[in-house]
């Protein structure tokens, strides 16, 4: 009897088993439809990469701010190349420093004192500041950047992949690639443009939830399909990953079509729930096109009508020879942003702080009218919307949503210099901007530039804002200068001036030896000590890293 029994609960767990197996095959059969093969479209070095694979399941989670968030602009949220391209010994281009992406680095007071019920709540700070070289009084007012959000989730996520895997992509990323087309990253090298690039995407796509779409696409001379645009929970994640980290570089770079075929993939998404979905491209590149639609014009149009139609980009950009003069014009369209990758270390630390708020932008369109018998304009640091933000007006096209500490937000005021024009102290400023379902909303306030006669800032705040933008002010004026063998225009009598917004052409990008004038070399020693005293009276020691960059251009 016993022995019959056992063999009726063999036969019972063989049926299980069976059952079981036939329930995978037909899931994985399923599942597996999910791929889309055509050598003829795809390159034979990736066709069997990319596509096939067991299915396999990994689940991923979104990660929520507690205790509220703030707010930082769109377009660059780094300075990454600007250091790299120092730390390594070549010459900085003007685009690689910007005022938003040097902020983006650091925590503010915004200088907040109510209480914050709506979407955005706009603070105002003043500072009254003696510039450290012409000891000339300057004015100064910060926009906080702050949200009654409490707790912020990120929404649904069709997201589609855009990888450059041009011949480009084949260099060292800190190796300039049109210094030596011909020469490839080695081992005793760092890592390829390729490798970091692949290692990027892998770490991506970590952050995905189950009920999030994604989709990839690979480009050189032309574009190629490699995963449709699918569920998360319906593909075989480990296999893409361990398929993408083996992709090599080759041909030329058609920014353009991978632009098109990324785009293509959210046809039938384009009536997407917003508020459910958001869609979005991230697109990793070097960003120097040689074929196809290479003028700035053109691939802007094709972001803009993204963007129109609720399709938002990210480009990650990669190696020291990354062209941020194309990428930060692009990027200030409604909705993008952009970052720079030097290492899969780095790039996964902000990622896993960061990921949910890069894909997530909350306000457009936000305008601030600025109105006064007294003041007006002069400068505005901290938005890509700067050159159209003088006078009047304010204009910032996008914010995402930033993490919230208890010494402040990050990235999270824009600084306006302000031009005495008149007697009068009042200002009256009025702020507008769009939710993003394309609710309007608005608000306005009066403030009065305090009657200071010594030098005042009215919280840390905004005097690290005043610091970094003279910072950032004497750096770019230095590249313009020395890179175009001109005159310093920096003197003691002059003092800091607001460099010129020029814009350097060349997309394929080749590297200039590191120099610095001994004019400059004075005026970065001098700074060296304000800098020095003013990080130690705001209380902020992650500002040595600019220390660091300032005392190896005086000492260059």
């Amino acid at each position: 009897m016993k022995k019959q029994t056992n063999i009726v609960y063999a036969i019972a767990s063989l049926m299980i088993v069976i059952v079981l197996m036939i329930s995978i095959i037909a899931v994985s059969y399923n599942k597996s439809d999910d791929w889309q093969y055509d050598p003829l479209n795809i390159p034979e070095m990736i066709a069997n990469k990319v596509l096939g694979g067991n299915i396999q399941y990994r689940a991923a989670t979104t990660s929520m701010a507690e205790g509220g968030i703030g707010y930082s602009v769109g377009g660059s949220k780094d300075i990454n190349n600007f250091r790299e391209n120092i730390e390594n010994n070549y010459f900085p281009i003007y685009t690689d420093l910007t005022y938003e992406g040097l902020y983006y680095d650091y925590y503010f007071n915004t200088g907040n004192s109510d209480v914050c019920n709506d979407l955005f709540c706009p603070s105002y700070s003043h500072a009254i500041s003696n510039d450290p070289f012409s000891n000339e009084e300057e004015y100064y007012m910060t926009v906080g950047l702050n949200s009654g959000i409490q707790n912020f989730e990120r929404k649904k996520l069709n997201l589609v992949i855009v990888l450059d895997i041009s011949g480009s992509m084949s260099s060292a990323f800190n190796r300039y690639y049109y210094d030596d087309p011909l020469r490839n990253a080695t081992e005793e090298d760092m890592k390829s443009k390729m490798q970091i690039a692949n290692e990027a995407v892998v770490l991506l796509t970590e952050h995905l939830n189950e009920d999030d779409r994604f989709g990839v696409v690979l480009f050189d001379n032309g574009a190629y399909l490699a995963k449709p645009l699918s569920l998360v929970e319906g593909t075989d994640m480990d296999a893409i990953r361990d398929h993408i980290l083996e992709i090599t570089p080759q041909g030329g770079t058609n920014m353009a079509a991978g632009m098109s075929q990324g785009t293509e993939l959210f046809n039938e998404f384009l009536d997407i729930d917003k508020t459910k979905y958001e869609n979005r491209i991230i697109f990793l590149t070097d960003a120097m096109p040689n074929l196809g639609e290479t003028s700035r014009g053109g691939l802007f149009d094709m972001i803009k009508n993204n963007s129109d139609n609720s399709i938002y980009t990210t480009f990650i950009g990669i190696g020291v020879d990354f062209n941020t003069d194309l990428v930060e014009s692009l990027t200030k369209i409604k909705g993008a942003n952009y970052y720079s990758v030097h290492n899969s270390g780095e790039f996964k630390d902000r990622m896993d702080e960061g990921f949910e708020y890069m894909v997530s932008p909350l306000v457009f369109d936000l305008q601030l009218t600025f109105e006064s018998d007294g003041w007006e304009i002069e400068k505005v640091y901290g938005s890509p919307e700067a050159d159209e933000s003088t006078g009047r007006l304010m204009k910032v096209n996008t914010l995402f949503p930033s993490r919230k500490q208890e010494e402040g937000v990050k990235g999270g005021v824009i600084l306006l210099r302000l031009k005495r024009i008149g007697d009068n102290d009042n200002i009256r400023l009025e702020v507008s901007y769009e939710d993003r379902e394309g609710n309007q909303e608005s608000n306005e306030v009066d403030v009065s530039f305090p009657d200071e006669d010594a030098e005042y800032f009215e919280n840390i705040g905004i005097r690290k804002a005043v610091l970094l933008a003279r910072y950032a002010n004497l750096a770019k004026t230095w590249i313009q200068d020395d890179r175009g063998n001109g005159l310093p225009r920096i003197t003691p009598d002059t003092g800091i001036i607001i460099p010129d917004d020029n814009i350097l052409g060349e997309w394929e990008r080749q590297s200039v030896p590191l120099r610095v004038s001994d004019d400059y070399k004075e005026l970065f020693e001098d700074f060296y000590e304000y800098f020095e005293q003013e990080m130690n009276s705001i209380g902020d020691s992650s500002l040595s890293k600019e220390l660091d960059i300032i005392n190896k251009l005086a000492d260059y």
